[in-house]
């Protein structure tokens, strides 16, 4: 296993970075520079969801240790997808765990070392972290002998309850999970509570739904839907991959405004993976 031949440490943090955050008695999660890793469970009984940024694997598994104990582990690891901020840690947590890793099967090309994603793109309308792009990681990682499909019938392995929904667009095999006993959801970066291609709005975690990060949206038009099946669940808690815990009434207005509004909202006015057909 490996990670990509591009990781690399990233200059970016946000004011809740190495922070935890409890939404629930069984969901809390970590702020890892400027992404979240989810932690769903108890102390003996947890799954992690997401693995953080690049070379950041020490600080999740110093984080899971504070919170569950030192003799800890998961029963797995779920990925909302394979983007660099999410799978940064991974091969670390996995040398020091050896659980499986559950993901779609559309995104294993990106998880098993055999195609990149699409460059992410420096010159998309947006803010400073969009500027930066260029820097940012594609290049896949390898962690075939760990990788596992999640079950066609969208239950999630070792998590009773919850269930996840296919939401493409950002990813081609992006995921979220959604608990209907309280309508809980972790949406990873199909929906987001920070513009995140904004760097002040990252660092001081501006809370307002938004869409996925511009820089590596590659279809709008499967974002777009993403965004309308998500509002259609009618969550009352929002745990997204970028920014704070949503809930109530700012929440669901947000969303429901989102998605009436997600051409004007969401997709920028220009970039290589926008085209007019999308702001339809």
């Amino acid at each position: 296993m490996k990670q990509s031949d591009d990781n690399h440490f990233i200059p970016a943090f946000s004011i809740k970075s190495g922070h935890y955050t409890k939404v629930k008695d069984d969901i809390s999660y970590y702020t890892n520079q400027i992404v979240n890793v989810v932690f769903i469970g108890t102390p003996n009984d947890w799954v992690l969801v997401d693995a953080g940024m690049p070379k950041c694997g020490p600080e999740i598994f110093a984080a899971a240790q504070e919170k569950f104990g030192a003799k800890t582990k998961p029963k797995c690891i779920v990925l909302t997808h394979g983007h660099f901020d999410h799978v940064g840690g991974i091969v670390h947590l996995l040398e020091k765990w050896n659980v499986p890793v559950y993901a779609h099967s559309l995104e294993f090309p990106f998880l098993n070392g055999q195609q990149s994603y699409p460059e992410p793109d420096p010159t998309v309308e947006g803010g400073l972290m969009a500027k930066m792009a260029s820097i940012y990681p594609n290049e896949p990682i390898n962690i075939a002998p760990a990788l596992k499909a999640l079950p066609s019938d969208q239950t999630v392995p070792d998590l009773p309850g919850w269930k996840w929904v296919h939401t493409p667009g950002h990813a081609p095999g992006h995921v979220s999970l959604f608990r209907d006993s309280d309508r809980a959801l972790v949406s990873g970066d199909a929906v987001i509570s920070v513009k995140q291609d904004s760097l002040y709005r990252v660092l001081v975690q501006k809370e307002e739904v938004n869409g996925p990060p511009v820089y590596f949206t590659i279809d709008w038009k499967g974002a777009k839907d993403s965004v309308r099946e998500l509002e259609a669940l009618k969550p009352e808690w929002l745990i997204p991959g970028h920014g704070q815990v949503m809930q109530g009434k700012e929440l669901t207005d947000g969303l429901k405004h989102l998605a009436d509004n997600f051409e004007e909202i969401a997709i920028p006015s220009h970039g290589k993976y926008v085209h007019e057909s999308d702001k339809k």
